[in-house]
């Protein structure tokens, strides 16, 4: 089966295990591109469990992450984040047809790493006596997924560049706070996970670039359009500017994430990787 069309069948699975071990196993580059096929979206994407139970951000509480059960709810909504970023990489992989090969290419490498970040957080997680799907969660994440998927250009906007980025500016914070906590494992893992993440923006930012190039648009003008017309969250800060730098967000990107943006009217900005999780 070619790659797209293997995308669409993991995105489709609805257990979380088996969708990430599934795309682990997945040799992408043994698989042909169809970059033109024009697939059919079926009922139930993506597929999902029925735990986590889904609730709206405000209703996730923030608990210390000093006890037990604060740390357990913050690696649970990490393990929630990466089993999103799966679908999300998945979709971007099976979605939008006449991309180059590369693209597909990049998206399905992406959904692999973000299967094995799910593994390792899924496995840490069960340390504290506690399965993904244990706690509620958000679905912050595909809501922006859904409203971009008529616009590739959208897409790599606000998603790997707007919320995926997040993830970027809240690793020190994370890192820090299960450091604080005595998990020395856990924070090592969030540094493993960073440098791939780093990658993962990068992809988005190369995508996004070659599109602007190709629709002959302006990225920054554009990008401030798309915020707009999607309703994409006003980012508050901090940035982990070296990050993004390293993610290949150029000066006049940085510029405008910062003060003359964080003044505009302020927009709910839900807690997935546009602010870390908080559960």
């Amino acid at each position: 089966m070619p790659l797209r069309q293997t995308a669409l069948a993991l995105l489709l699975n609805p257990d979380p295990h088996a969708k990430a071990a599934a795309t682990l196993a997945t040799d992408a580059d043994a698989l042909p591109v169809d970059t033109q096929a024009l697939l059919a979206e079926p009922p139930g994407l993506p597929g999902r469990p029925a735990q986590p139970v889904l609730v709206a951000p405000r209703l996730l509480a923030p608990r210390p992450a000093g006890t037990r059960e604060g740390r357990a709810a913050l690696l649970h909504a990490l393990t929630h984040i990466e089993f999103n970023a799966i679908n999300l990489a998945l979709d971007a992989c099976w979605r939008f047809p006449g991309m180059p090969e590369a693209y597909y290419r990049d998206w399905f490498l992406v959904a692999r790493e973000e299967a094995g970040h799910f593994c390792l957080l899924r496995d840490h997680l069960a340390a504290l006596d506690t399965r993904y799907g244990d706690l509620p969660a958000h679905d912050g994440l595909w809501e922006m997924a859904w409203r971009t998927r008529q616009d590739v250009l959208a897409r790599m906007a606000l998603v790997p560049r707007t919320l995926e980025a997040r993830g970027l500016d809240a690793s020190p914070g994370v890192r820090q706070r299960l450091a604080s906590a005595g998990d020395a494992a856990g924070a090592a893992l969030i540094d493993r996970l960073l440098q791939d993440e780093i990658g993962h923006v990068a992809i988005g930012n190369r995508w996004f670039h070659h599109l602007c190039a190709r629709q002959g648009v302006d990225p920054v003008t554009t990008y401030a359009g798309l915020c707009i017309t999607y309703q994409a969250p006003v980012l508050p800060g901090p940035f982990n500017l070296p990050a993004r730098q390293a993610a290949g967000f150029t000066a006049s990107e940085l510029s405008y994430l910062l003060p003359k943006r964080q003044a505009s009217p302020t927009r709910e900005v839900n807690r997935n990787k546009t602010d870390g999780p908080s559960e």
